[in-house]
């Protein structure tokens, strides 16, 4: 069984610049603006990193210790990976 989901019509007051490139945006991906704008709001409103991809950029922000690679060696560089 399939889960409905249910749309509210709403308005928004846009600057006419930013509308003008959402249609430029859409019509290139050949999507509805209502369409395109609905799913650059979904991509923004649940794009939350999951807890492995927290515990690595907290990692990066406390400056951790992290294996130097020698890419230079491409059979090294994949072999460490």
């Amino acid at each position: 069984m399939q889960a409905v989901n249910v749309k509210v019509q709403t308005a928004f007051r846009l600057d006419s610049e930013l509308l003008r490139r959402l249609k430029v945006l859409a019509k290139r991906e050949n999507r509805s603006l209502n369409n395109y704008v609905e799913t650059v709001l979904m991509d923004v409103a649940y794009d939350e990193p999951n807890d492995e991809t927290l515990e690595a950029l907290n990692e990066v922000r406390g400056g951790g210790q992290f294996q130097k690679l020698d890419v230079e060696n491409l059979e090294g560089f994949v072999e460490a990976l």
